[in-house]
């Protein structure tokens, strides 16, 4: 089974670029954050052209999120649990196959200190709790996503200028080691321990053509995914065609 993560940053506006690679890279599961639009909006008649289905949760011009996949899903949850107020589209789950999968944007925490800070350090500890759970229950699971978190040295183009900055902040790094410490695995450094990679670039200051990246989404696997992983790859090339996303699409095949 080949599982994909992507920040599309629309799903309207980049939707030429998500069918080009989707008929390109022909994944079982893709799952999708920021799509900013509605459900009813959601252009879901491309995606059953190409014979897969669809559970959205989204909301007017921000957020959202997508599980896009070939087989049918299953037992879906909206919303991340551990709190009643938040009412942001950032979190799907459901079961594809033998998999359960979650698509999940964590917030970017706009400025250190800040409110919103305080909820992306706080939407961390509700997923850690949430993954707690699911680990529980001894499933194959992938929680894929944009975390907004760059967790090492490598995973972004200049470690020292970076320090102390939204989405390297050493209490980001700590949050998400923190799923790690739970049991689960970073899908693409368990296969390439030692690359630089980056997975996101700013759209300003020529950023992609210079390299100046963070690698600030990932596959989450739990041991028994884990046990089926073949590989784990970035498709970065994605980023260099027209009106792209500022991310790339992050990718996993599970051995049956």
């Amino acid at each position: 089974m080949k599982i994909a993560t992507w920040n599309v940053n629309s799903v309207r506006a980049r939707l030429p670029v998500v069918l080009d690679w989707l008929d390109q890279a022909a994944p079982d599961v893709l799952l999708l954050q920021e799509t900013k639009t509605v459900c009813a909006q959601f252009p879901t008649l491309p995606f059953a052209e190409r014979g897969y289905q669809l559970a959205t949760f989204g909301e007017p011009a921000l957020n959202g999120v997508a599980i896009v996949a070939k087989h049918p899903i299953e037992d879906r949850r909206d919303g991340l649990p551990g709190d009643t107020e938040d009412r942001e589209a950032r979190y799907i789950e459901a079961t594809v196959g033998d998999v359960r999968v979650a698509s999940v944007y964590v917030p970017n925490g706009t400025t250190i200190g800040s409110d919103r800070f305080a909820y992306k350090l706080a939407f961390f500890d509700r997923l850690r709790d949430h993954a707690q759970d699911l680990l529980e229950q001894d499933a194959t699971l992938v929680i894929g996503g944009d975390y907004n978190v760059a967790p090492t040295p490598e995973d972004v183009y200049d470690a020292a200028a970076l320090e102390g900055t939204i989405c390297y902040h050493p209490d980001e790094r700590a949050k998400y080691r923190t799923l790690l410490n739970l049991g689960l695995y970073d899908g693409f450094r368990t296969t390439q321990p030692r690359t630089h990679a980056y997975s996101w670039w700013h759209y300003q200051g020529r950023s992609f053509e210079l390299d100046h990246g963070m690698r600030i989404d990932h596959l989450l696997l739990s041991p028994y995914a884990v046990d089926r992983l073949d590989t784990c790859a970035i498709d970065d090339q994605v980023r260099a065609v027209k009106q792209p996303s500022d991310h790339v699409p992050v990718w996993c095949t599970l051995i049956d």
